[in-house]
């Protein structure tokens, strides 16, 4: 079969969207009460505030505990954050830290075990991690251009890399960030 052709689902209907309030979100409250995942998202001097905010939309999608926002990374209220979290700055906890060593400190001081996503020798595969759902985890995700700094990667427990096989070595931060929790979410959601 051809890649565009177009299939009917199995009752051979149509599918019909959703609407807004058929899908049962929560409230800010509701969010703010519910469990969460035992994930904290660190964005290591991400300058662009579009990426900061879309990070929070995922971080809210997938119920994340924290964002940690380090060095020149932007923090709420902002306008342009808000464009693309559409929100998710109000119902995700967060806070700043004046570097990303300090907030990796911090969470090591607190059981969280580190990983960095970078390319560096000796990389877990994403698709090879396994976690454990009684575990806490850090996820670093660092600068559109310079990526973790060095010294966080040094101060991380391991490092994670996103296999890629085309011409480009690197993703968007945001697209990074939302592939890497989907996959936490899906081994502590689902447990696979």
């Amino acid at each position: 079969m051809p890649w565009h052709t177009i299939t009917r689902n199995k009752q051979n209907d149509i599918m019909r969207k959703l609407r807004t309030i058929e899908m049962k979100r929560l409230s800010i409250e509701e969010f703010r009460d519910s469990e969460k995942m035992p994930l904290t998202v660190v964005l290591d001097d991400v300058r662009s505030l579009y990426n900061v905010g879309s990070v929070f939309r995922s971080c809210d999608a997938f119920r994340v505990k924290a964002v940690y926002l380090c060095g020149i990374t932007a923090t709420p209220p902002n306008n342009e954050i808000h464009k693309t979290a559409l929100g998710a700055e109000d119902s995700v906890e967060w806070r700043y830290f004046h570097d990303a060593e300090e907030a990796v400190a911090e969470l090591h001081d607190n059981g969280v075990t580190v990983y960095s996503v970078e390319q560096v020798e000796g990389s877990t595969k994403l698709q090879d991690i396994r976690i454990d759902s009684s575990s806490q985890y850090a996820i670093i995700f660092g600068n559109e251009v310079k990526g973790v700094h060095q010294s966080v990667v040094d101060a991380s427990d391991g490092c994670i890399e996103i296999p890629q096989h085309g011409t480009k070595h690197s993703l968007n931060v945001s697209v990074t960030a939302g592939i890497v929790i989907w996959e936490f979410a899906k081994q502590f959601w689902h447990g696979n």
